[in-house]
């Protein structure tokens, strides 16, 4: 399934983004969903999860209580909000999805990728 991420853009630090990541296809409800990012220079790192039935959210420890990850079924989306932003939050940001039963817990791997989004925060 191909999965469209968008929202990124340049903040202040403080500030706040919220991320989409939507597919066209209703399959996409059966996928659980991942953020992850990259900066120039690191490696590629989980930011955040959240089942397929959206009951279950999973947080890198450098964001928990600052990002909420949340999901639309009916407009196929996932939502990355975003706030306290920091400089080194900057990165670009990719959602992934992987296809689940509906009690399956957050998977570690993902098999589909959807483009990235840079989100640039200025100190």
């Amino acid at each position: 399934v191909q999965l469209q991420a968008s929202g990124g853009g340049l903040v202040q630090a403080g500030g706040s983004l919220r991320l989409s990541c939507a597919s066209s296809r209703t399959i996409f409800n059966r996928y659980a969903v991942a953020w992850f990012r990259q900066a120039p220079g690191n490696e590629r790192e989980f930011v955040a999860a959240i089942s397929r039935s959206g009951g279950d959210t999973k947080y890198a420890d450098s964001v928990k209580g600052r990002f909420a990850i949340s999901r639309n079924n009916d407009m196929r989306t996932i939502f990355l909000q975003m706030n306290s932003l920091k400089p080194e939050d900057t990165a670009v940001y990719y959602c992934a999805g992987k296809s689940t039963i509906l009690s399956a817990p957050i998977p570690v791997d993902y098999d589909n990728w959807g483009q990235g989004t840079q989100v640039t925060v200025s100190s």
